[in-house]
């Protein structure tokens, strides 16, 4: 067995949601990283005391306790894991694995155990359900009862949304109420916000970017309080994920942006990104409201009574302090201008655009930060606009496609050698020429010369250039215009040069040129129009003949219609042939014996009826008609189309008419309105033998047919 132990799509239950990961068993210590927030809980080999491996929904899982009080829980191992597992445990964390089964009587009378940060429901020694009192919001209690509710998760479809328990009187000891010893056991290791005391120290009026507005920031023990004139939130420092103090662009003010997990919510907004803006001129003089011995016991030389400095270095020191979190800064990426941002616009907004030694971060509207290894890939785009900018796109492994657009083409090859030398997928990595060697042949290049994409946008400066020195200058372009040199005419007139040649002062010369062009590709367009195959007729249905008849199972349906309606009303049409076909293949074989002989004889009588129908001729007058009506048909159809050729030879182009043609055309009108009403009429002759055909059976052939 090796060092390690690694599983993938090991999953951890956070308020309701299920959010996968990757665990790691080694000999030193225990890893979970999450794949959604990218958060990391380490447990060292040495803290383990306790391990179980019980049956859950996800196939079985993992409970480990420590010797500090904290208890973790993986689901989604499988049951061939448990005996490495167990090996593991006992050859390097000296634990034992023990096998832990849990209570599915669904009974909901038994005892509550509160064992750390868990309250479990057990019946007969067995866990029926266990609930993390870190996702309590609040705790009331009545006379026999306590009522526990919630934090709600957005991830989640159903949401548990509180628990009532009943605790009844305790005989034995009078003194303490039971209702509030439980109430108190919960409120110990629930995450409950009660602003109780001072605040360790107050910044007035800070300006926020989201949520907007101006707030005043109070810093307690355990929670960051804003208060707005509009709207007030309590921020628990356990949902901070992220610092990150990132300089603005003008390089005269600063972005302190807190990463919150879950976020804040306002109605149906959620923010999960505190973002606040600094001036670097601002100064204050800072004093905690706390004494010295309690400042040096809480934060071990992190922090002093008394401080001062710029407001941003003062504001993130004390963050920094009480979250117990590093904070994130820029690293050695710079830009063309020297910054250590990119300006560009992400969906409808402007901002800032920060390459990080881990990840992409995007201030301001909306927020966005992306980890590097949740990017599936990442791709430089042609502007949509102009040539003068470039798109930055990344795709996620999730799926998911952010678009930084309007990106100056000078920030280009900076940006391509960072992306390169964080060994990130290049979509059009193929685009770049000299692209043959290894990657690390251009991680630290700052030369761009040899970029395809570079190169591209170059040139088409140069063609829009020539472009427009071509159209300033007279008659430039008329002179490479020769059309007897094109052998493709008819594209010639969509060129995007036509116009340019069509304005030229030639004269009437090239008028009478293009005027005889236009007449021959006019010729050449026409083709002959090839004899269309004529259509299948119809069959059609001989109403006089004896009806067909009916199957063994229509004449069960007949018959068993009204009584499914009674048995099911309000059944529709569809339903009732589903429940029909359902019904019929429940018959057994002596009742559908029945119905086959009812349709056995109905086939018999329909048999002699069609024999005697066809020894009296019926249905033989039509076929007669129909092949007369057939045949003038087809012969009318070829008058027409070797007519309409001809007139097209004759004609050429009948797109276009002089004003000699339309008054020669005025005497001919007469003629053509004969014709018309002749067509007319044989129309309506043609149509009266239809009607006749209709009326009369079909032969027997076809019936046969």
């Amino acid at each position: 067995m090796g060092d390690t132990l690694e599983f993938n799509e090991i999953y951890q239950e956070v308020k309701g949601s299920w959010n996968d990961g990757r665990l790691r068993f080694s000999k030193q210590n225990v890893v979970y990283k999450s794949s959604k927030t990218g958060k990391v809980d380490s447990i060292p080999a040495g803290e383990l005391n306790m391990a179980q491996w019980r049956r859950v929904c996800l196939g079985h899982g993992i409970k480990l306790g420590t010797s500090t009080g904290h208890i973790y829980k993986y689901d989604g191992f499988r049951d061939t894991d448990f005996e490495k597992i167990s090996e593991f445990f006992k050859t390097n964390y000296k634990v034992e694995l023990a096998e832990k089964d849990m209570c599915v009587k669904g009974w909901n009378w038994g005892t509550a155990k509160f064992s750390g940060p868990l309250l479990s429901f057990d019946i007969n020694d067995n866990t029926a359900f266990e609930i993390p009192l870190s996702n309590v919001s609040q705790c009331a209690t009545g006379k026999n009862e306590v009522t526990l509710e919630f934090h709600q998760n957005d991830d989640t479809e159903v949401s548990l949304m509180e628990v009532r328990f009943y605790v009844p009187p305790s005989q034995s000891d009078e003194r303490q109420d039971p209702v509030e010893a439980f109430a108190q056991n919960v409120l110990s290791k629930a995450d409950v916000i009660q602003a109780t005391g001072d605040a360790v120290c107050i910044f007035k009026e800070l300006q926020c970017l989201t949520p907007r507005g101006r707030y005043d920031i109070r810093i307690y023990p355990t929670f960051l309080h804003l208060h707005g004139k509009t709207f007030d939130y309590k921020i628990p420092y356990t949902t901070v994920l992220r610092l990150f103090l990132l300089p603005h662009k003008d390089q005269r003010q600063m972005f302190f942006v807190i990463s919150l997990d879950p976020p804040i919510k306002q109605g149906q907004t959620r923010y999960h990104f505190l973002i606040l803006l600094f001036s670097k001129e601002e100064d204050i003089n800072l004093t905690l409201n706390m004494s010295e011995e309690d400042v040096e016991r809480r934060f071990e030389g992190k922090l002093s009574k008394n401080m001062s400095g710029s407001l941003y270095e003062m504001v993130s020191r004390v963050m920094k302090a009480l979250v117990n979190r590093k904070i994130t800064v820029p690293g050695n990426f710079q830009g063309h201008s020297g910054a250590q941002c990119i300006t560009c616009s992400y969906k409808a907004s402007s901002g800032l655009l920060y390459p990080l030694e881990r990840g992409f971060i995007y201030v301001h509207k909306p927020p966005v930060h992306l980890r590097f290894e949740e990017i599936s890939c990442v791709n430089f785009a042609r502007g949509t606009t102009t040539t003068r900018s470039f798109d930055f796109e990344i795709e996620t492994k999730q799926g998911n496609q952010y678009t930084f657009s309007s990106i100056e083409r000078e920030e280009y090859g900076k940006l391509f050698d960072f992306v390169n030398a964080k060994k990130l997928n290049i979509k059009n990595r193929g685009f770049k020429e000299g692209m043959k060697g290894k990657i690390d042949e251009y991680s630290d290049s700052d030369d761009d010369q040899h970029d395809a994409y570079l190169e591209r946008m170059k040139a088409e400066g140069k063609i829009r250039e020539e472009g427009n020195d071509s159209d300033d200058s007279d008659g430039g372009s008329d002179e490479s215009f020769n059309p007897g040199e094109e052998d493709d005419d008819i594209a010639e007139e969509y060129d995007s040069n036509a116009s340019a040649s069509d304005s030229s002062d030639e004269g009437s010369e090239s008028e009478d040129e293009s005027a005889k062009k236009k007449k021959a590709k006019k010729a050449k367009v026409v083709k002959e129009k090839k004899e269309k195959k004529p259509r299948k007729e119809k069959k059609q249905k001989d109403t006089g003949g004896p009806k067909r008849p009916m199957s063994a199972y229509m004449l069960w349906l007949n018959s068993s219609r009204e009584r499914i309606k009674a048995d099911n009303p309000g059944i529709s049409i569809t339903e009732i042939s589903k429940k029909a076909g359902e019904m019929w293949r429940q018959l057994g074989k002596d009742e559908k014996e029945e119905w086959e002989t009812k349709a056995g004889e109905a086939k018999r009588q329909y048999d002699k009826l069609k024999k005697e129908y066809k020894e009296s001729g019926g249905g033989s007058t039509s076929s007669s008609k129909k092949e007369s009506k057939k045949g003038g048909k087809r012969e009318e159809k070829k008058r027409k189309s070797t007519g309409g050729d001809k007139d097209r030879e004759r004609g050429g182009n009948d797109s276009f008419k002089s004003r000699e043609f339309i008054e020669t055309s005025e005497e001919s009108s007469s003629d053509s309105d004969h014709k018309s009403s002749s067509k007319r009429k044989k129309k309506e002759s043609e149509d009266e033998e239809e009607e006749e055909a209709v009326s009369t059976p079909a032969s027997s052939e076809e019936e046969s047919d």
